[in-house]
């Protein structure tokens, strides 16, 4: 009786307490958007941003922002510097070297380029027929994205 109780306290906490992230491949995107549609969260960033990778230390691990991007939304981790062709939207894009090991990819560039220029980390929000509704490059808090969550549900 012990163990068993001691198995469902451990089977509780990790199925409600360390819950991961679901990140989507744009390709997976489009298949779900035919089944049931829903905004889509596309945090575009490079392993080289401070920033990006603080948002992912912290912001993307807050557990109530995780229930909410995995019950509410489609999140799409995406690294900007990313080398394999997607296909999304009817479209194939492609990684575009600019120099030796150099490079961005052509869907990070039409997703998160804001007056002409690419700043680190961008959230770029999809609405169901992938329209962008929403763009934010800049470090965002846990509690400054819940808010942002909250307004994208209205």
């Amino acid at each position: 009786m012990k163990k068993l109780a001691i198995l469902i306290f451990f089977f509780g906490i990790t199925s409600n307490g360390f819950c991961q992230l679901q990140s989507r491949y744009f390709e997976a995107v489009d298949s779900l958007q035919h089944i049931h549609k829903r905004k889509t969260i596309v945090f575009i960033h490079t392993d080289w941003c401070q920033y990006c990778q603080k948002m992912k230390a912290t912001t993307f691990k807050n557990q109530e922002i995780t229930q909410s991007l995995n019950s509410d939304f489609y999140f799409v981790d995406f690294n900007a510097e990313d080398k394999r062709d997607i296909k999304f939207n009817n479209q194939t894009f492609k990684y575009q070297p600019s120099g030796n090991n150099v490079g961005v990819h052509e869907l990070a560039l039409q997703l998160g380029t804001m007056n002409g220029q690419m700043v680190y980390p961008v959230l770029c929000v999809l609405n169901e027929s992938y329209e962008i509704v929403l763009q934010y490059n800049n470090y965002l808090n846990p509690k400054d994205f819940k808010l942002l969550l909250e307004k994208l549900k209205e």
